[in-house]
């Protein structure tokens, strides 16, 4: 699910850890920002969030990570993408923490 915000009012790291997420590390290709916030007291399920800042805008990807993945090197994992009650209800509080 994807969400784009302009000129938000603080960094997105700070907008991301009031949203409860934790800075799980930037990818030095993409300059993209690594969040994870996890649904229970383990690893999975957790909401996993991707954001990149371009000029005015901040592009939010983010989705369910069920569990972990299955295979040794493989980054395929099941995820929950679009059309879930649940990522529709946490991409509705990151869009109140952005807009505030």
């Amino acid at each position: 699910m994807r969400l784009n915000f302009k000129n938000p009012k603080d960094s997105p790291l700070n907008l991301m850890r009031r949203a409860g997420y934790g800075f799980a590390g930037q990818d030095e290709a993409t300059g993209e920002l690594n969040f994870t916030r996890h649904l229970s007291g383990g690893d999975y399920p957790r909401f996993h969030a991707f954001i990149k800042s371009d000029g005015d805008f901040v592009f939010v990807n983010l989705h369910l990570d069920q569990k972990k993945p299955s295979y040794r090197g493989a980054r395929a994992h099941s995820g929950e993408y679009e059309d879930s009650a649940l990522l529709e209800k946490e991409a509705g509080i990151i869009k109140k923490v952005f807009s505030d």
